[in-house]
């Protein structure tokens, strides 16, 4: 139970990152993103008793946390400027289903039920229909695009290094700061090298303070603890909520009316959460 309150924490703060973007689409993904993961990395601080011990690993550890946060993010920003935005997004949407099936190849102690892979399709369905609904364009568009390998590429990375902390030597979670702000440098060293140069105001340091310690420094934190002592399968499941939340809190944030889609999103992913809670039992 407590993993799970532990999963569902991070994926409530996941569902307002879309919400925050939209007030700063403005800022160069890049430079955003490096802001905001430096800024999440301090939460290390308090939460390792304020001990830089908390923070140290061995160094295939750190490569780790860094092919997760880091990499994430790189191909998915290319994913975005080289596919159509809502495809690549429901591509990048692959990583709970990813976690789910993979998890037996990665943890040798679970083992993948066919409830498992039901729920896991159910859940990413539901997924499918809250994002392709949520598209002014109404439908997908046709052709291939390179940035659908990479959207592919940034939810295999997310699904391995989401199991991959349990097959490394425990480390404390206060750790993930170091990821964090490791990445969080790399991530400007990027926008020095490939984004305009950009003036914030305090308004925009504000919201990327928000974004820092939520969906992208406080929900690292609570993913790990989860991941640690949780179930993956049903943990994968879970976070298909994720898409359905944040289309729900833009809709909120912007005043446009529900449409039927988030209704059957809603229905479809509540019973694949369901579904691979039982088949964990």
């Amino acid at each position: 139970m407590k993993s799970d309150l532990l999963a569902l924490s991070a994926i409530g703060l996941w569902s307002i990152l879309a919400a925050l973007g939209l007030t700063l689409s403005h800022v160069p993904p890049f430079l955003l993103t490096g802001i905001a993961l430096i800024i999440g990395s301090l939460i290390a601080v308090p939460l390792s008793g304020f001990r830089l011990s908390g923070w140290k690993v061995p160094p295939l550890t750190m490569l780790l946390g860094v092919y997760g946060l880091f990499g994430f993010h790189l191909l998915f920003f290319i994913a975005l400027r080289t596919a159509p935005a809502v495809e690549a997004n429901l591509i990048n949407y692959l990583w709970p289903l990813g976690i789910v099936v993979l998890a037996p190849l990665i943890l040798p102690e679970t083992r993948l039920r066919r409830a498992h892979i039901g729920a896991a399709l159910l859940g990413f369905s539901g997924a499918a229909v809250a994002i392709i609904g949520r598209s002014s364009n109404a439908g997908l568009s046709g052709g291939f695009h390179i940035g659908y390998l990479f959207a592919f590429g940034s939810a295999l990375i997310w699904a391995t290094y989401s199991l991959g902390t349990r097959r490394v030597a425990h480390f404390e979670t206060a750790a993930v700061g170091s990821f964090a702000a490791i990445s969080g440098m790399l991530s400007l060293a990027c926008h020095f090298l490939f984004e305009p140069a950009t003036t914030l105001s305090s308004g925009d340091l504000f919201r990327i303070a928000v974004l820092g310690l939520g969906p992208l420094g406080g929900a690292f934190f609570l993913w790990d603890a989860a991941m640690k002592t949780g179930d993956p399968r049903r943990i994968g499941v879970f976070a298909f909520l994720t898409p359905l939340l944040s289309t729900i809190v833009v809709v909120m944030t912007t005043g446009q009316p529900f449409s039927f889609n988030i209704v059957v999103s809603a229905a479809m992913i509540i019973a694949a959460a369901e579904w691979g809670r039982r088949a964990t039992k």
